[in-house]
């Protein structure tokens, strides 16, 4: 058997990020689909076969291939491969997990389940977003090169939505299929009437033992319940506010977050002692962020704020977030000269997004979409 099979894709299925998720629908699919005619029967008999054959490949073996495509295939488009060796079957998905890092430890996104992860703690993940006006969608690409240049790694897609006098955001995992049904669904953004109170919503639970949000803007389906599996309701995971400007005075906007982020300690346990420690409510707590207050430039006459480099247009929208000091926590969660989160314009339509611990990739995205849009009350 030639390596080389590991790296190929299941047929009839692309490579991409999305392959690990549809990859564990199909095994519960095959669970119920045996028959079949002809030539669909004669598939599913090749493709057992084939996943039985490649799961009874020797541990060390098996361990040892896995770690040598982790570390030669660090970026993406490459890093496609890591994400093949998780699809061939359950076995080689577990291995892969249990090899694979954090992004809080490797500054690296593979899986989808990355994207609810902690970033990094020294140096933030570098991402921007498209703008698509017409649409009023939204695309979160992870930069390759720091120049933006690249088309990007994509990441994560939201679109706008009216309902009535409120705005809501969905966020999936497809471009293409924007909707709370979907399984490629990741959760939703919810603003108040006036545009400056926003609820982010997870649709997993973010610890063991959490239970969704029982008003009405939270809820994914009409129906109370379509399936024991699937939640009808979101989790609420934090809150973004932005605040009045009666008097209309000249300034940026000003905002508050709060977030329900996991606290992770950086040890040598393995991933999936770090995943549990993660769903546990003892490792979350409340993360206020407050954004950085600019400085008038006399010359140019603006505000300014010193970005390094990864904004280039002024605009009302970009900000700087970062934690407030909290000194009743017992570590002193908080480091006001620390940017967590920066947002930034560098185009038209699009902008760059940089995060890092504790804030995740699906975090980050849903406080800048807050960004979007005109706040009269604010401004």
């Amino acid at each position: 058997m030639a390596l080389r099979r590991v790296f190929r894709p299941w047929k009839g299925r692309s490579s991409s990020s999305l392959d690990l998720v549809k990859a564990e629908a199909i095994e519960s699919e095959q669970q119920e689909h045996r028959g079949g005619d002809g030539e669909e029967a004669e598939q599913e008999i090749v493709a057992a076969q084939d996943e039985d054959c490649w799961s009874k490949m020797l541990p060390e073996l098996l361990g040892e291939i896995i770690q040598r495509v982790e570390a030669s295939e660090d970026q993406w488009p490459i890093r496609k491969n890591v994400v093949s060796c998780a699809c061939v079957c359950k076995r080689w998905r577990d291995v892969t997990r249990g090899i694979v890092r954090s992004p809080l430890q490797s500054g690296k996104i593979t899986f989808p389940s990355s994207l609810k992860q902690p970033g990094p703690r020294e140096t933030p993940l570098q991402c921007f977003i498209k703008r698509n006006k017409r649409t009023s969608t939204f695309y979160l690409y992870l930069g390759l090169t720091p120049t933006l240049m690249d088309k990007g790694k994509f990441l994560l897609a939201a679109r706008r939505f009216r309902h009535g006098a409120h705005t809501e955001y969905i966020i999936s995992l497809d471009a293409d299929d924007l909707s709370q049904g979907s399984n490629a669904y990741v959760g939703k953004l919810s603003s108040d009437f006036l545009g400056t109170k926003f609820t982010i919503y997870d649709s997993q639970a973010p610890y063991t033992g959490a239970k969704p949000s029982n008003n009405r803007a939270s809820r994914r389906f009409a129906s109370k319940q379509i399936s024991p599996q699937v939640s009808a309701g979101n989790f609420e995971i934090g809150q973004v506010s932005y605040k009045f400007n009666l008097l209309k005075s000249r300034g940026p906007r000003r905002m508050l977050c709060t977030m329900q982020c996991p606290w992770v300690k950086e040890t040598s346990c393995e991933l999936s002692e770090k995943s549990s420690a993660m769903q546990s409510p003892a490792a979350s707590g409340s993360t206020v962020l407050r954004n950085k207050a600019p400085r008038w430039h006399e010359h140019l006459q603006c505000w300014c704020l010193n970005f390094h480099g990864r904004v280039t247009v002024a605009s009302v929208k970009n900000f700087q977030l970062a934690a407030v000091v909290d000194p009743s926590q017992p570590e002193g969660k908080g480091d006001e000269d620390m940017v967590l989160l920066q947002f930034g314009k560098v185009g038209d339509d699009v902008f760059t997004m940089d995060y890092r611990q504790p804030l995740s990739a699906f975090q980050a995205f849903a406080i800048c979409l807050t960004s979007f849009g005109t706040k009269l009350a604010c401004e």
